[in-house]
């Protein structure tokens, strides 16, 4: 499959992205790469635009702030996983990176693009959700914060505007008991179903088109999932109360 035709845009530094971003029409920014690629070679995606941050140096830490942990855009996930003071911070993070599709994947991907792309079935977007974090979008206005539980807005749309630079995310540090757990074919794959729990808070996610926080005495209750060939929504509904039950008794 190939990509449709798009002009490449390679800025070096935060700035040059944003006013790029800022004066073109119809952009996507490309980090890891590893969701927006496929989209582009099956032609789900079709930018007009695509400007490429890898060369913008210094958008890669990983550091401890705020009683959380802050991961900037072009970390990647691997090296999240692999990351000292995530594990010490917000060991939930390090669990959950882990059940991301595969280790060579995760050596490309990027934490921030996974949360950009909002796949109702990634683990991430939930996790952000149950923590109660927020991500850091950056334009030419300026530094705006968004919180978790008002980013996510639909299947694969974000309140983030197409001006705007997904430059870090924070995850407050763990307290309290903490669990996730999903169900999937096969291992890497996308879940059917899954739950994140951080203290008394639970999220879901692959039962919504947004990951979404829910009642962990009564967590299939409102939800209305899709079904497809792999689960119907009612077993779908089934998984997360049995999932539920799981990380509340980790």
């Amino acid at each position: 499959m190939k990509p449709p035709p798009f002009e490449y845009h390679a800025p070096t530094t935060i700035a040059e992205a944003c006013a790029l971003l800022a004066g073109l029409d119809d952009a996507k920014v490309l980090a890891g790469g590893q969701s927006l690629v496929p989209l582009l070679n099956f032609r789900l995606a079709r930018p007009s635009h695509l400007v490429d941050i890898n060369r913008v140096r210094g958008l890669d830490a990983i550091y401890e702030r705020d009683g959380g942990v802050a991961v900037e855009a072009l970390a990647r996930q691997a090296d999240v996983e692999d990351s000292e003071v995530v594990a010490r911070v917000c060991p939930l993070l390090s669990a959950a990176m882990r059940l991301v599709a595969h280790r060579v994947i995760r050596n490309r991907g990027t934490l921030c693009g996974s949360l950009a792309h909002a796949d109702p079935a990634s683990e991430l977007p939930a996790v952000l959700l149950a923590l109660g974090g927020h991500v850091v979008a950056r334009s030419t206005r300026g530094d705006r914060v968004i919180s978790a539980e008002q980013l996510f807005r639909g299947v694969m749309e974000t309140a983030l505007a197409p001006e705007e630079l997904l430059v870090e995310a924070w995850f407050p540090a763990v307290s309290g008991a903490f669990a996730i757990t999903e169900e999937s074919r096969r291992h890497g794959d996308f879940a059917l179903a899954g739950a994140v729990r951080a203290a008394e808070r639970l999220a879901l996610f692959g039962v919504a088109p947004t990951p979404v926080l829910a009642d962990p005495k009564d967590p299939g209750r409102g939800l209305q999932p899709s079904g497809d060939l792999e689960a119907t929504p009612e077993f779908r509904v089934h998984l997360v109360r049995v999932l539920a039950r799981r990380v509340f008794a980790a």
